[in-house]
């Protein structure tokens, strides 16, 4: 029997990231640094402050060698972090099928290593679709230019009736982030979509499927919450400064991964320390011993 709270984590950081050539000829996207981390901090420490501890991380080849080198099995931060490749983007329900071993027989969430979340309540979000037992829980954010996206239409009681991929003429300006929480069945579900006009297995066509069960949530993040896709030069640009006008104000460092790892309590303060001594004399370094000060 399939214990509904034990869910485990994927990051999907593949693609070739053409839109920021040339920077991405010599390094993933997803380690292009959002600010002064990384930009896969940001969704790890995501699903890590929702209880998740075990990681699968999806990226091409070449580029695994790097993430390893990065952050290791993941056991220094208290958790578990496996890797797997995809030789060419087919679309993020690929994901599933190649963490369909990875998954066994766990719930999943799934989140796209170029998306960046930040609000006050975005942590009781994330451990409420994280406890949720039945059907999958998808975030929509309000945008101006919803074509780009997979849009979110809902009636006049609230209630979602339709989910289209990147439509011509939205039926909503409601899209949905890069961040879902599925169900074990989403793995035979994305076994058996077709890939769509644009040749891609659309997460779109998952959702659709447990709005057709009547099995899904959508969780809107309205003001107080922000959303970005760190996906081109200017949208990184926008996530750096927000996170260092951010951390400016208020002192505290986002999507700081150790610290995160600490309050969780998956390591100690001794390790917490240890980790410090990593970064050597850099301000973060710096940082880390003296938030431990604090605990």
């Amino acid at each position: 029997m399939i214990d509904a709270l034990k869910r485990k984590g994927i990051i999907l950081a593949g693609g070739k990231g053409t839109r920021l050539s040339p920077i991405t000829l010599g390094v993933s996207k997803q380690l292009v640094p959002i600010y002064n981390k990384p930009m896969i901090y940001y969704p790890l420490t995501t699903l890590m402050w929702a209880g998740i501890t075990e990681f699968l991380i999806i990226s091409m080849p070449d580029d695994i060698t790097y993430f390893k080198r990065l952050l290791g099995n993941g056991s220094k931060f208290g958790i578990t972090i496996e890797y797997a490749s995809q030789e060419k983007p087919n679309g993020l329900a690929q994901a599933f099928v190649i963490g369909a071993d990875f998954i066994g027989e766990s719930n999943v969430a799934l989140a796209l290593g170029d998306n960046l979340f930040h609000g006050q309540e975005l942590v009781s979000k994330l451990r409420m679709a994280n406890s949720r037992k039945v059907g999958a829980t998808i975030f929509a954010y309000q945008v101006k230019d919803p074509k780009r996206y997979g849009v979110v239409e809902f009636n006049k009681e609230g209630k979602v009736i339709s989910i289209e991929e990147k439509p011509e003429n939205p039926k909503g300006n409601h899209a949905v982030v890069g961040l879902y929480y599925y169900p074990n069945s989403v793995v035979n579900i994305a076994k058996k979509i077709t890939p769509s006009k644009r040749g891609e297995l659309e997460i779109t066509s998952i959702n659709n499927e447990y709005l057709k069960r009547g099995e899904l949530e959508v969780e809107i993040m309205g003001q107080g919450f922000t959303w970005l896709d760190a996906g081109t030069n200017e949208s990184l640009i926008e996530a750096s400064n927000y996170i260092k006008t951010i951390e400016a104000r208020q002192g505290l460092k986002v999507a700081c991964l150790e610290i995160i790892a600490y309050k969780m309590g998956y390591i100690s303060k001794v390790q917490l320390l240890e980790l410090a001594k990593l970064h050597g004399n850099s301000s973060y370094g710096e940082y880390l011993i003296q938030r431990s000060k604090e605990f």
